[in-house]
């Protein structure tokens, strides 16, 4: 948004009809909407928000009905649609897009982005990204690709769960590996390095879920949210410390945290812990887990740690874990996350998952490093 304005970007769209796609994370280094950036020069003709609502404060599940802002009309694309419908858009000649993600594949802003630029091709409307900083870093790719069949709004193109790709990088990787045919223009940032985790920018953290409140929360959404849907194990949702915990009433705190220790996962540490949701899964019910200590961001890889979770609960509780796996009612949500039924079929096959889970599309996630080179903006 900054760059935008400072480098003159803003003067190609003197005289144009623009819609905005944001929401409450859309804001310039000093914290102004840019929505109000925006307003300052152009006259804003629609606006666009995704899951979560343009304030931010719906839940997920939640359906948001479309909305008016101070007489500019807000179509919600997380509610009778998820696409933008073509009278949306026919008045419109460029839509600009301004929401921070989490850096993981299985997020719906990417998707949602995505599903814009493909109704935005069709009509010939320019597709603007003011990009964002990879809250995790640009460096880590990590977890298994997206089969074609587990395409859906929270995972929609086959890259790695963790791509190490910037939104901006994203959208070029989609418009063109998925030819698109987007009029698509990315604003690139300035002095963002790929090593650099949210903490590093110095920028102001505005949680983009209810459950992401922290710069640092990024870094375990993919350690343990896969985990999560399964609904047999709380994550922290419903208690103080959301994705960064992992505990059951039929868990051993002690003797999880020494086994997962053992295995020696590089830049991680997993710490005996006892916890009491105050909702959801196990609400009002001790939980004995682990809470998960990042010793070395730079190496720490999230789809490893969730695996070797995943692992070492069927190698130390086999019955009670294989029964509750197989039981699941959300097991297909749980195969749209990871992108693939293989994850699924080898926690229920295998004695002992944890590494050949951590193998899974080694070489595909090779083969993409490759391709997302001629995407890479820095």
């Amino acid at each position: 948004m900054d760059v935008f304005f400072e480098d003159g970007h803003s003067d190609h769209l003197e005289g144009k009809r623009v819609g905005l796609l944001t929401n409450h994370t859309g804001i310039d280094r000093k914290m102004c909407p840019t929505l109000s950036r925006l307003q300052e020069k152009i006259s804003i003709k629609a606006l666009f928000s995704p899951e979560h609502g343009l304030k931010g404060q719906h839940y997920a599940w939640e359906s948001v009905a479309h909305g008016d802002e101070v007489g500019i009309p807000v179509y919600s694309l997380h509610g009778e649609t998820r696409r933008p419908k073509p009278e949306m858009l026919k008045d419109l000649d460029v839509v600009i897009y301004d929401i921070q993600c989490t850096g993981v594949r299985a997020y719906t802003y990417p998707t949602t982005l995505f599903y814009m630029m493909e109704e935005a091709a069709k009509l010939g409307i320019e597709v603007i990204v003011l990009d964002r900083p990879n809250p995790i870093n640009g460096l880590i790719v990590d977890g298994p690709m997206l089969e074609e069949k587990w395409r859906s709004f929270i995972g929609y193109i086959n890259i790695p769960y963790c791509h190490g790709m910037t939104i901006g990088e994203l959208a070029q990787f989609f418009n063109a590996e998925y030819k698109v045919g987007c009029k698509l223009k990315v604003i690139p940032m300035k002095g963002w390095t790929r090593g650099m985790s949210y903490r590093d920018t110095g920028l102001a953290w505005i949680p983009p879920s209810p459950n992401v409140p922290e710069p640092d929360t990024p870094f375990f959404c993919p350690s343990t949210g896969i985990l999560g849907e399964l609904g047999i194990l709380n994550i922290g949702i419903g208690f103080t410390l959301p994705f960064k915990v992992v505990g059951a009433p039929w868990i051993d705190s002690k003797e999880f945290a020494e086994k997962l220790n053992a295995q020696n996962l590089p830049g991680v540490h997993f710490q005996p812990y006892s916890f009491r949701p105050f909702w959801g899964l196990y609400k009002g019910i001790d939980c004995n887990g682990i809470l998960i200590q990042i010793t070395d961001a730079k190496v720490y890889k999230p789809l490893s740690v969730q695996f070797l979770i995943l692992g070492m609960l069927k190698s130390l509780y086999p019955k009670e874990f294989t029964k509750q796996l197989a039981n699941s009612p959300k097991k297909d949500l749980f195969c749209k996350a990871n992108g693939t039924d293989k994850v699924y079929e080898t926690l229920m096959k295998e004695k002992y998952p944890a590494w050949k889970l951590i193998e899974l599309h080694k070489a595909e996630r090779e083969a993409f490093l490759e391709i997302r080179k001629k995407y890479l903006l820095y």
